[in-house]
């Protein structure tokens, strides 16, 4: 046979059965007290009574009268049997001083010695006990009839005990009603409070909460990605270790206002928005995020959840990506151009005309050797010189003249460890593309590029400038070029206004300044500058003794 074990109740349901025993007990616990003081009251009410009625007959003049007959019972019985009734006293005996019954309710009784304590009432004093009787057991009183100072008889008063326990059990009858029913008014608000702590704890016990609770934080500092909880108020809730650092927040957060947390403008208005926000991309002093935001609502705005993902690396490997595919489709373009200079020199060859096939090939070679000589000339720095070169391949596919220079000079193995070259990459990668985005289809479209160092030999700085020949920049928009999402040229399907945003932000990670003004044909100038300390002086923070570079639009 087998028996089935119950599993651990519910925490609402344990703790329905706990409170349900808590109001039994106190009510429980109310009704013993009650029934005990009711009846020590009773008691107690009982020898004022049985004292009183006692006190009233032996003062009565017609009891003393009696008292001094020969046959004091005939008239005493017939009075003590109408004060019985009157006064709701189960009897009343008025005796001789030796203790022989005048009067009693069991006539029979009548002649016998009372069974009871006079000595106290024989001494002229009222005393009450409780002594079992010929009635039964009773609280009674006992006080002389004097005459004068003479004792001439003894007045007994009594109320049975049983008598006094119906008294207490009709209130403790109507006790134990106001009792049940505030016990079942306990329990039916008992009920519906953990109704409600149910359906809030979704029917778990206290281990399972304390384990869901345990497998909650592990979970929520061990993912990568950032969590962040705001409430209906748009203050920090919840903040995972993620998001911390995804954020760049420190010291305890949780209860601040968004507002407070000293985010870039553009990422505070997504967090603040009350509509969703889907996989948007913005920018921090050091990263770049991908946030969705939802709302948690049950009738009423509840709060916002964030998730958070850093794909800074991703954005760098896809800017790479993008000047690979570029540098693809020029040795593609560039392919095809020699292909096409190639079949001229087989022509020329087969028309019998040889030297001027060798002229023709030779003056290529020397042009393309020409370009190629320029540049690592001007930038020996191997990842700047293959950019360089790209870009103009690529530039010259769109119609668009990119030139080094005269004043560039950048020799290998001159920027420290703390530069490295993904960084300058996305610098002047995307400066380039915005220059010839600008230029193209201009009059003689033409971005320039320089690259040199200048500074002291304590405070080296190396300066990148790149202009163009297109519309230039709206004085009035030099600030906001540099912002998330600008942009003057018709959006693309992935976005526009992320590459100038991207520049700033890999500027400023190197403590280093963006500028823009106007160049004298009417184009824009973007001029980058970025200290060359070593990694150990930036790590040390060592800035004094360098001045601050001053670009004519002011840092980013």
């Amino acid at each position: 046979m087998r028996f089935s074990v119950p599993g651990p109740r519910s925490l609402a349901g344990q703790l329905f059965a706990m409170q349900a025993v808590l109001i039994a007990v106190v009510v429980a616990g109310y009704a013993l007290f009650t029934y005990v003081s009711d009846r020590s009251q009773a008691e107690e009410a009982a020898k004022r009574q049985a004292r009183a009625v006692a006190r009233s007959v032996a003062d009565s003049p017609s009891v003393l009268a009696a008292a001094r007959t020969p046959d004091p019972t005939a008239e005493l019985q017939p009075y003590a049997l109408k004060v019985m009734r009157d006064t709701e006293v189960d009897f009343i005996t008025i005796m001789s001083p030796r203790g022989i019954r005048w009067t009693h309710p069991d006539p029979d009784q009548i002649g016998q010695t009372f069974q009871g304590h006079t000595e106290g009432a024989l001494q002229g004093q009222t005393f009450t006990e409780t002594y079992t009787g010929t009635l039964g057991p009773s609280v009674r009183a006992v006080t002389p009839i004097q005459d004068g100072t003479k004792i001439v008889g003894l007045v007994s008063a009594g109320i049975r005990v049983e008598a006094i326990t119906e008294r207490v059990q009709s209130q403790v009858t109507a006790l134990v009603g106001v009792a049940a029913g505030a016990l079942a008014l306990g329990a039916v608000g008992t009920y519906v409070v953990n109704a409600r702590l149910r359906r809030h704890t979704h029917g778990m016990n206290a281990a399972e909460l304390s384990r869901m609770h345990d497998y909650h934080q592990a979970a929520l500092h061990a993912v990568r990605e950032g969590l962040l909880m705001l409430d209906g108020q748009y203050r920090v809730a919840l903040i995972n270790d993620g998001g911390r650092e995804l954020l760049g927040v420190e010291g305890d957060v949780v209860g601040r206002s968004v507002a407070e947390l000293g985010l870039p403008a553009p990422l505070t208005g997504a967090l603040l928005a009350s509509e969703p926000r889907v996989d948007e991309v913005h920018l921090t002093a050091s990263r770049v995020l991908v946030i969705n935001t939802s709302p948690v609502s049950g009738g009423e705005r509840r709060g916002t959840v964030v998730t958070l993902r850093d794909v800074t690396e991703l954005q760098s490997l896809m800017g790479e990506l993008d000047s690979e595919r570029g540098f693809t489709q020029a040795l593609r373009s560039q392919a095809h151009e020699a292909a096409n200079r190639l079949h001229t020199v087989v022509s020329l060859i087969e028309l019998g005309r040889a030297e001027e096939a060798v002229e023709f090939a030779t003056a290529e070679l020397e042009l393309a050797q020409a370009l190629t000589d320029q540049v690592v000339a001007a930038v020996s720095e191997p990842v700047l010189a293959a950019l360089l070169l790209g870009k103009t391949a690529q530039a010259n596919e769109r119609g668009v003249e990119l030139m080094v220079s005269e004043d560039s000079s950048l020799d290998d193995g001159l920027l420290p460890e703390t530069l490295p070259a993904r960084d300058l990459v996305t610098i002047l990668g995307n400066l380039i593309d915005n220059a010839v985005d600008a230029a193209q289809g201009s009059v003689r479209a033409r971005v320039t590029v320089a690259a040199y160092t200048l500074g002291t030999e304590d405070c080296p700085e190396l300066m990148l400038r790149v202009s163009d020949t297109g519309p230039g920049v709206d004085p009035a928009h030099a600030e906001a070029v540099f912002q998330r999402g600008f942009s003057t040229k018709p959006a693309g399907p992935g976005g526009r206004g992320l590459g100038l945003a991207l520049v700033r932000q890999a500027a400023l990670r190197h403590e280093g300044t963006l500028s823009v003004t106007a160049t004298d044909e009417g184009g824009a100038e973007f001029e980058v500058r970025l200290p060359l300390r070593e990694s150990g002086a930036v790590a040390a923070g060592v800035t004094s003794g360098c001045p601050v570079s001053e670009g004519s639009g002011g840092p980013a």
